[in-house]
């Protein structure tokens, strides 16, 4: 059975993120910083040598690059590309800082964007972490770093990955990414984003 490394999990389980790995077939490995999400492993995303190298099928990361400073991107995606398999691939998410920063622009600084089950989220949450989340002593919350799609893009082709296809999604001011380590087909790539994206790639390479 294929294993996939959930990155920075939190509270979620596989159930809760894609279609493509909410299936019986992949098994789960969660993997956090915070002891209270009650992972499998404890560990920093810059350092995960707990997961030994090549084990991982597949990779998901959702909104944790942002919480490290930008020197330490590398660091991370580093040992994304160390524990996948040659033939595994990585689905990485984060806040979009360039639909942020139009908003700010835009002089809506302070107002609510969407939702969340934590309630209202604005483009000051999007850029500096969650307030709310940040007021109550987790400061491993606060974002540090940011991305536009291809600022994304690019630092997930510098890590070493060979095809990815990436989209912004405006509903939650977020980017996403998948990420192979091998040079798919076109077929093959439109696949993977079907299985792990929320809508169709607007950006592929």
């Amino acid at each position: 059975m294929p294993t996939f490394l959930h990155v920075g999990c939190g509270s979620q389980r596989k159930a809760s993120i894609t279609k493509g790995f909410d299936r019986p077939e992949w098994t789960e490995l969660r993997l956090d910083i915070d002891p209270a999400a009650k992972p499998d492993i404890v560990a920093d995303m810059t350092d995960m040598s707990a997961v030994p190298t090549g084990s991982m099928d597949g990779l998901f990361s959702s909104h944790n690059l942002e919480h490290l400073h930008a020197h330490q991107v590398p660091l991370a995606l580093a040992e994304f590309v160390r524990v996948l398999k040659p033939e595994g691939f990585a689905v990485v998410t984060c806040p979009d800082l360039q639909l942020a920063a139009s908003l700010v622009a835009a002089g809506k600084l302070d107002e609510a964007i969407y939702v969340s089950p934590d309630g209202p989220i604005t483009p000051l949450d999007v850029i500096f972490g969650h307030r709310r989340s940040l007021a109550a002593g987790q400061v491993h919350m606060a974002h540090r770093t940011g991305f536009s799609l291809q600022s994304l893009f690019d630092a997930l082709a510098a890590a070493g990955f060979a095809r990815i296809a990436a989209l912004r999604r405006r509903a939650g001011v977020e980017l996403w990414a998948v990420a192979a380590r091998q040079p798919l087909d076109d077929a093959a790539l439109q696949a993977l984003s079907e299985d792990h994206l929320p809508q169709a790639p607007a950006a592929a390479g």
